[in-house]
């Protein structure tokens, strides 16, 4: 009788620690639980931020919120990670598609700068709006606003003329 209560004092422990310990929620929560979140908002807009892609060999290392005046940005601040083998990124589109996760997310974000290790963008909600031809607040759900990003940005020339025209 003491080695059963032993063996599922045992069994019970492990279960709570087990729980105790699973990352699996955090893996899996959704983006858009911090739709019409503010830039002020560190908390949600770190939380965004830091769940979007991230190119290879690079980290976030800080970001700025700036509130203190209109139009509100924030500023998205990459460094290396330890990684050495170089990785060609395509910084063009990763920034058009944390942009427009961004702006669809956080409703008074008028612009965001990324500064990548190798490159830096400064996007604006109109710009973006004028690209897509859509106000990108209307998306309510990751999966639809991933594919729509996904089609827009297979077309090159449209995105290499994004560029060329803010230039």
């Amino acid at each position: 009788m003491k080695m059963i209560k032993i063996l599922f004092y045992s069994l019970l422990i492990l279960l709570i620690l087990n729980g105790c310990s699973s990352n699996e929620v955090k893996e899996t929560e959704d983006l858009f639980q911090f739709k019409n979140s503010y830039v002020g908002d560190a908390g949600a807009v770190g939380n965004i931020t830091m769940k979007l892609p991230k190119p290879n060999g690079e980290k976030i290392s800080g970001l700025e919120l700036e509130t203190t005046e209109e139009p509100y940005g924030i500023i998205v601040n990459y460094s290396s990670t330890e990684e050495n083998e170089p990785i060609e990124v395509n910084y063009n589109e990763l920034a058009l598609f944390n942009a427009t996760f961004i702006f669809s997310l956080v409703q008074n974000a008028d612009w965001v700068k990324f500064n990548f290790v190798e490159q830096e963008f400064k996007i604006s909600r109109e710009e973006l709006q004028n690209f897509y031809g859509k106000d990108i607040r209307e998306f309510d759900n990751e999966e639809e606003l991933s594919k729509f990003i996904q089609e827009n940005l297979a077309d090159e020339t449209r995105v290499t003329q994004f560029y060329n025209e803010r230039t």
